[in-house]
């Protein structure tokens, strides 16, 4: 490797991790649908989430972490949906008033036909998009084949590195994490060095529409957390990256994906408190901030949040709960057919758990988001198939 062609490698180093050299500016059209997934890595607790408190056996088989039926007298209290369902009290006020205007749904009984109960398994399965037993294709996710199906539908993950789910695709598709300094990393000169080191290559193109990119984000990013203050603070993390989402996916971009990290509660998870409350709580305000942040065109938005599985249902000996299987998914939008429990369900109690240990599934999350991006965009069965290969779509009328 002679000197050139280390310093060009060396420049694209500085720039990939951040944001590939593929991701143009422009702007997608005004009122298309967008689409936003949020994976929350770890497998959260869904019965901390959606409360079944009309079942006897759930309060039975958590002791220490039920959450007490609802009652107005009682703040910590599950907030009654019907007659069967509850929220958690850490949602009250982010994720509840998008409930009473029927921006949000949640689908119990929900995910994956993999049993193994690993993280990484899951997970991969999930991005992946193809049935567990016959995975054709280890490097190829869903929503990288999703976009290729679809012109004019920018897509983009907000990770700090290329996800699964957009791997594999016709398209190079963009990646930047929004957790770090969202200063320029390179002035107007450094930039304008770099794209000299690539002048005359093959990756001269590229190479100026990633600086660019890089640039206008991070100066984008710098003014909308600005405005967004209105001098008051801001709920920290999630909430705070939600909002820097939602300027590019307002403007830029129509396919997104996020995930969020802590979902593992093995020990003392806690109950109305603790520390998957407040995670709860952080994931509630970030949604409902997405959701202002967009203004109208949360009526052209669907944001779905999965989980590689649910937990045990009963609570383990360290007051916490091990890997589960079927989990609930929640579905939010200006235009979500919303305020119902949706998909089929089973009575809450020991006789329906799975392996007398777990919910069992019963909407496989492939034929959820089938039917799903199918309303939304249009699709039609054969292009459903090539995104989701053998899967047997279902219409919730979540859209």
């Amino acid at each position: 490797m002679n000197r050139r062609q280390f310093l060009l490698a060396a420049a694209a180093a500085a720039i990939a991790p951040a944001f590939s050299f593929s991701g143009r500016l422009f702007a997608a059209p005004a009122g298309s649908p967008r689409f936003l997934l949020v994976f929350l890595r770890g497998g959260y607790d869904c019965n901390h989430l959606l409360v079944p408190y009309a079942s006897d056996f759930y309060y039975a088989a958590r002791p220490t972490l039920a959450i007490a039926r609802p009652d107005p007298a009682n703040a910590n209290s599950a907030i009654a949906l019907d007659g069967t369902w509850g929220l958690h009290p850490a949602l009250r006020d982010s994720i509840y008033p998008l409930w009473q205007k029927r921006q949000l749904a949640f689908v119990p009984f929900a995910g994956t036909d993999d049993l193994s109960r690993s993280h990484f398994e899951t997970q991969d399965n999930i991005e992946a998009g193809e049935p567990t037993d016959r995975r054709g294709d280890f490097r190829s996710g869903f929503m990288a084949r999703l976009s290729g199906q679809m012109a004019n539908t920018p897509s983009i993950a907000f990770t700090d590195a290329l996800p699964l789910s957009f791997q594999g695709g016709a398209r190079d598709i963009p990646n930047i994490s929004l957790r770090g300094n969202p200063k320029p990393v390179f002035d107007q000169r450094q930039a304008s060095i770099l794209a000299g080191m690539y002048k005359d290559t093959a990756l001269a193109s590229a190479a100026s529409d990633g600086l660019e990119l890089r640039q206008n984000v991070s100066r984008e990013l710098q003014d909308e957390m600005t405005k967004a203050n209105r001098g008051a603070p801001n709920a920290k993390n999630f909430a705070e990256e939600t909002q820097r989402i939602a300027t590019l996916m307002r403007d830029q971009y129509r396919l997104g994906f996020v995930d969020v990290g802590g979902w593992d509660t093995h020990v003392n998870q806690g109950g109305a408190s603790g520390p998957l409350a407040n995670n709860l709580a952080n994931l509630g305000r970030g949604l409902a901030a997405y959701a202002d942040a967009l203004g109208a065109e949360w009526n052209n938005t669907v944001v779905v949040v999965v989980s590689e599985f649910g937990r045990t249902f009963r609570e383990n000996g360290n007051k916490g709960t091990d890997h589960g299987h079927g989990t609930v998914y929640w579905v939010l939008g200006g235009q979500v057919n919303g305020g119902r429990i949706a998909g089929p369900q089973v009575a809450v109690d020991a006789a329906n758990l799975l392996q007398n240990r777990d919910y069992p599934v019963l909407t496989n999350y492939r034929d959820l988001l089938g039917g799903l991006l199918g309303r939304m965009w249009g699709l039609s069965g054969s292009q459903l198939q090539s995104v989701f290969p053998g899967a047997r779509t279902v219409d919730l009328q979540l859209v």
